[in-house]
């Protein structure tokens, strides 16, 4: 054997070394990336399940806060709304004709006399004259005298001699009774 076929034996030798080591390599490159994209592909899934989750909540968080504020404007809504019943309920009694807030003061003024035996009372302006026929018309009211108009919607603040006990007998305390003890009927019947 030459010498020229010992070197290109050693270099098949190297050639089949150098392709077998490619190999292997190869297959070692080829599961190191296999790990890889599978070890990739569990953290992305994981990651992809906890952004699922994360958007779910602030999906739901969103929904909430947007439902409470739907929730809080209906109220306040069916509030002004309420508001405005009140306050047409007063501009309606205060519009009743004269003979209406007469028969009231001496209705109030009746009842009034029984805590308050004689004293002074007190009116809006627009009562003033049917305050003083009551008084001048019924001899039982004859200790009570006008005091100077305030501002009331109307009916009554009736002052014991000595201003020690007063009742208040105004339209508007007697409305504001009525409409505690029935705002929650008449939100049921307005707003069901």
């Amino acid at each position: 054997m030459g010498l020229e076929a010992v070197v290109e034996e050693i270099r098949e030798n190297g050639r089949k070394e150098a392709d077998k080591i490619r190999a292997e390599s190869k297959l070692d490159v080829d599961q190191i990336l296999a790990a890889s994209n599978k070890k990739a592909g569990e953290i992305k899934l994981v990651a992809e399940e906890e952004s699922a989750k994360q958007s779910a909540h602030l999906v739901s968080q969103d929904v909430s806060a947007a439902n409470l504020l739907v929730k809080r404007e209906l109220l306040n809504t069916q509030k002004a709304l309420l508001d405005q019943v009140y306050e047409a309920t007063r501009k309606d009694i205060a519009a009743l004709p004269e003979s209406f807030h007469r028969e009231a003061i001496k209705k109030l003024l009746t009842e009034a006399k029984k805590e308050i035996p004689a004293g002074t009372i007190y009116c809006n302006a627009r009562d003033v004259a049917a305050a003083k026929a009551v008084i001048a018309e019924n001899p039982a009211f004859a200790g009570f005298r006008l005091g100077n108009p305030v501002n009331i919607d109307g009916g009554l603040l009736v002052e014991g001699e000595g201003a020690e006990l007063q009742i208040d007998y105004s339209y508007r305390t007697f409305l504001a009774k009525v409409w505690e003890s029935g705002l929650k009927d008449a939100s049921d019947i307005l707003f069901g």
